[in-house]
């Protein structure tokens, strides 16, 4: 691509050069003939006087003089015809055919005083002439040869000049097409490359950046792009291996209570019936578990490529009161709460007091499982709901009052199919808090986890809200400068 394209900016460059050279070589015979034509014109002109007062006065002897003289200097002949007689001087004769047509064209007062454009190859001489005399007859004619050598001379010098600046200036044409289809095609290239590598690897590389601003916003998109696209298909990888590796023992259990079945005797499988129906209820909570966090991380990764977090972006989230979420969530989990045996505290903002930017069902699957997490884990122990709002942030706090988690712990909490040793024994699938960390990080906002004062874990939920207007100054930081 790159020699097609440098072959047609060479082809069009060297057309350009060669239209300006033309030009100008012919500027240049322009110019040199018209100079010599001027010189020689005013020549010829002044012996046309000299001759004509010749002619009246019967004297040639100042003609004759001025004859002499100046084929002496220029070397060039001239002819004179007054009536019959012919003045010469130089190599000029009257009876040449040359010379005898021009002063036949004179006779019938056919002047002719222009020279034809000089080139390196035109002839040696040329002829000028005009006759003289009164209005109704022409009484001589002055014929003037005019010697080309040194005007061919010059043209020549002047056309090797423009040829010697044609041959620079479209080396340096040709050099600067070079660095520009270089500098145009050379990321493009390197952009085939990276494409072709990522369509065969499946894997993200950097870019290196070059070229136009259009060129450099194209590369980085892709890099963007290539590393989100390899992002997802890495969790989706993980993803299918862990789940595959957390049902295979779900499935394995299944599968002997089910071939085991048609042997337990008949006053026992009732009590054989439910404990398959359970290993079936814990393998679809688990799939189900699998899908959510599959589609939270995927959201997540989709809200990463989109780049930094701007007012614009978090403007594209719809406002969402957070205290009515947290009111429904706690109505579908009633039969749970009542279960549980102790209080769930709200406390911070009332309902239509603050709001924030989020997808509304995220927002409930968010609040819905820190409260089952905290009613699972802390069973019959208070549980505190706490919404505030701090400046372009929402803030949504979720406190329990159990043994919490240890430091190292709390680091792992957020990953997938993560249980703390001390819960093996309480039925669950791993997978709730990391729900909670994709789906908050798909809605611009933040989670964390930490030990609360006094005991108990403490799950921590910022989401972005706007309070002032968008012309407003601060509107316009974002919530990573905020924080």
């Amino acid at each position: 691509m790159k020699l097609r394209v440098l072959g047609l900016l060479s082809a069009l460059l060297a057309l350009l050069v060669a239209l300006v050279s033309l030009t100008l070589v012919f500027a240049a015979s322009r110019d040199v003939t018209r100079e010599l034509q001027i010189n020689r014109v005013a020549s010829l002109n002044r012996f046309v006087e000299l001759a004509a007062q010749a002619e009246a006065d019967g004297s040639t002897d100042q003609l004759d003089i001025e004859m002499q003289r100046y084929s002496d200097l220029y070397e060039e002949g001239v002819i004179v015809r007054i009536g019959d007689r012919h003045l010469v001087s130089g190599d000029l004769h009257p009876d040449d055919p040359g010379v005898a047509e021009t002063l036949r064209r004179a006779a019938m007062n056919l002047p002719r005083t222009e020279l034809p454009m000089v080139t390196p190859w035109s002839a040696e001489q040329e002829l000028i002439v005009r006759p003289f005399g009164t209005s109704g007859q022409v009484l001589g004619a002055v014929v003037l040869e005019v010697e080309t050598d040194d005007a061919r001379a010059a043209v020549l010098q002047r056309w090797l000049a423009v040829v010697l600046v044609a041959v620079v200036s479209g080396t340096a044409l040709f050099l600067l097409a070079w660095r520009v289809t270089a500098w145009i095609l050379g990321p493009i290239g390197r952009l085939q490359t990276a494409v072709q590598d990522f369509a065969q690897t499946e894997r993200a590389r950097e870019i290196e950046e070059g070229g136009p601003p259009e060129l450099r916003q194209l590369q980085r998109a892709f890099s963007a792009m290539s590393a989100t696209v390899t992002e997802s298909l890495e969790q989706q990888r993980q993803l299918i291996a862990e789940t595959s590796h957390q049902l295979r023992n779900p499935v394995a259990a299944l599968r002997l209570r089910v071939d085991t079945l048609a042997m337990v005797p008949e006053e026992n499988r009732p009590e054989a019936l439910r404990t398959v129906q359970h290993e079936l209820e814990h393998v679809e909570a688990l799939l189900a578990a699998v899908l959510r966090v599959a589609s939270a991380e995927h959201r997540a990764t989709e809200r990463g490529a989109q780049g930094p977090i701007d007012t614009a972006a978090i403007t594209q989230l719809p406002e969402v009161d957070p205290v009515e979420v947290v009111a429904e969530e706690l109505e579908r989990l009633a039969p749970l709460v009542a279960a549980h045996g102790a209080p769930v505290r709200i406390t911070g903002a009332t309902r239509g007091e603050i709001s924030m930017r989020c997808n509304r069902a995220d927002l409930g699957q968010i609040v819905g499982e820190l409260i089952e997490n905290a009613m699972k884990y802390a069973p019959a122990a208070p549980i505190d709901i706490h919404i505030v709002a701090e400046g372009r942030r929402a803030t949504l706090t979720v406190r329990d009052h159990g043994d919490g988690l240890a430091p190292d712990e709390l680091e792992q909490a957020g990953s997938r199919f993560w249980r703390s040793a001390k819960h093996r024994g309480i039925v669950g699938t791993g997978l709730g808090l990391a729900i909670v960390e994709r789906l908050a990080a798909a809605n611009a906002g933040r989670f964390a986890l930490a030990t609360a004062d006094g005991g108990g874990l403490l799950a921590t939920l910022e989401l972005p809200r706007l309070t002032a207007p968008m012309s407003d100054p601060e509107t316009r930081r974002t919530p990573e400068e905020e924080a």
